[in-house]
């Protein structure tokens, strides 16, 4: 394999679950705030399919505001989780370079953008559709978990020139999230529906789940996985 991780600083550390067999494509699956890629490559391997390498980045650590400025893994800095909690725009957009820079280090390893499906838990999750939204390449899917779409205000511009107005996107919540409540994701399904082709958004939530994932949830995504990453 051509490429060398190290000039990727998010590749060089992450977690990486390889194919048992040719690598014809990936997903990159982007952690919750706090966390890392450990539970999350985990989790995939769980769902894994043999020609599919799972990529799973740790975020930076950098003190976050709404957790009275203690240093923790973050994407970018949060100051609330509310549709109208001010915004980190700069580390957003900082963060969403550094993973296109993956989508970008992947192709010149032999997997294609449309071959590159995104996904994320929470602020993970956040991050994937709006770089998603914002990336020129058309990527094979979004799955966004118990998460919202951040900088909601700035589209449906901000995805003028992305590649991904009609690439499907699977969007899963929790009901009874005490975080990011359920309502915030219906209304983050309903905006994208304004952004993207609004038969591509699939908005599944999941009664008595919390701001976690559970089993069923995770099938539907091993479905959407395989629906928009078949063995070619």
């Amino acid at each position: 394999m051509c490429g060398n991780n190290m000039s990727v600083p998010l590749l060089a550390e992450a977690v990486t679950v390889s194919g048992t067999e040719k690598e014809t494509a990936a997903v990159i699956f982007l952690h919750g705030l706090g966390d890392s890629g450990h539970g999350w490559a985990e989790a995939m391997t769980s769902i894994r399919l043999p020609y599919v390498k799972y990529i799973c980045p740790h975020a930076p650590q950098m003190p976050v505001t709404l957790n009275m400025n203690m240093t923790m893994s973050s994407w970018f800095d949060l100051m609330g989780l509310k549709p109208e909690s001010p915004e980190d725009e700069l580390g957003i957009k900082k963060a969403a370079e550094s993973i296109k820079v993956i989508i970008d280090h992947e192709a010149k390893n032999g997997i294609p953008p449309n071959r590159v499906l995104l996904g994320g838990f929470s602020q993970g999750g956040a991050l994937s559709l709006y770089t998603a939204l914002t990336c020129q390449q058309q990527l094979a899917g979004v799955v966004a978990l118990s998460c919202w779409l951040p900088l909601h205000k700035t589209f449906p511009q901000a995805a003028f020139g992305s590649g991904n107005r009609d690439t499907p996107i699977l969007q899963c919540h929790g009901e009874m999230d005490p975080m990011i409540p359920v309502q915030f994701g219906a209304l983050t399904a309903e905006k994208l529906k304004t952004i993207v082709s609004a038969h591509k958004v699939t908005f599944h939530t999941y009664p008595g789940l919390m701001h976690t994932s559970c089993p069923q949830e995770m099938s539907a995504v091993k479905e959407f996985i395989e629906k928009q990453l078949p063995r070619i």
